[in-house]
């Protein structure tokens, strides 16, 4: 049983959704994202994707093009994203890790060798946002064979017939977009969630995960009554973000005010019960 599959099994045990966290690697500088990812699972979070900057985030919102422009500028790289993984796993082994990201910075490091350094450094799985199923075989069957899962988008404009390639090769999870638009960009219809949660589940044993728009307490109890997990980026990134001083440095408040967050997400999840636990 993979990382991924273990949480999953154990938070639907308990009776609850997952917390998904999302952090920049490198955002606001290498330091500091490691230890604000080194503090995320006592904070709450139970499964941590790991953005990999680039230049061009075309479906991200301004806070986390911001994040990847301040990691950039402080120098990560994707080799550099790999070491803070491992360096990670030396004092948490159970924790599943997502990279989540686009496909250039992969194909420029080279898939074959991406693939065994990313298995290596202890990641759990890929989130590639401009591969679609027709491109699977650019990345994700050699991902699924090499032991990582792959992790694929469905949006509210994912009709039935789209669905079953979507589906097809996807492992781990399956995230659901709740809003059409880029992340952070807008609240989600919780009214809508449920039904497309339960429309993917009636297609899949996978779990189903809903981000975007998610950015409150009130919002991740929201989907955490209805989906197997919730995911918070954007709202996490500009904890970050208003945390730094006048020339975006990190300062004595910066992990502190992302495990806050975090902590009061987490609260949310867990006190909300499950509608379909």
């Amino acid at each position: 049983m993979s990382r991924i599959d273990a949480k999953f099994a154990a938070v639907n045990q308990e009776g609850r959704a997952a917390l998904v966290t999302f952090v920049t690697a490198g955002d606001p500088d290498p330091e500091t994202s490691l230890a604000i990812l080194e503090a995320l699972p006592e904070a709450g979070a139970d499964v941590i994707e790991i953005g990999m900057p680039f230049t061009d985030p075309m479906a991200d919102g301004p806070a986390i093009q911001l994040s990847s422009q301040r990691a950039l500028k402080a120098g990560q790289t994707l080799a550099k994203t790999l070491r803070m993984v491992a360096a990670f796993r030396e004092r948490d082994a159970d924790t599943p890790i997502i990279l989540m990201g686009y496909y250039n910075p992969i194909f420029i490091y080279g898939v074959p060798r991406f693939l065994a350094d990313a298995r290596a450094a202890g990641v759990d799985g890929l989130i590639v946002v401009d591969l679609p199923p027709e491109e699977d075989e650019e990345l994700c069957l050699p991902a699924l064979a090499a032991g990582l899962s792959f992790i694929r988008l469905a949006t509210p404009t994912t009709d039935a017939a789209r669905l079953p390639a979507v589906l097809a090769h996807t492992s781990g999870f399956v995230y659901y977009v709740s809003i059409n638009g880029i992340t952070g960009s807008a609240t989600p219809d919780f009214s809508e969630v449920e039904a497309a949660v339960d429309r993917i589940k009636a297609h899949t044993h996978l779990p189903v995960v809903v981000g975007f728009g998610v950015k409150t307490r009130a919002h991740a109890a929201a989907v955490a009554k209805v989906a197997d997990g919730v995911v918070v980026g954007s709202a996490i990134v500009e904890a970050v973000r208003s945390s730094l001083d006048v020339e975006s440095r990190a300062t004595g408040e910066t992990v502190a005010a992302v495990i806050k967050l975090v902590e009061e997400l987490a609260d949310g999840v867990r006190e909300s019960g499950r509608v379909n636990a």
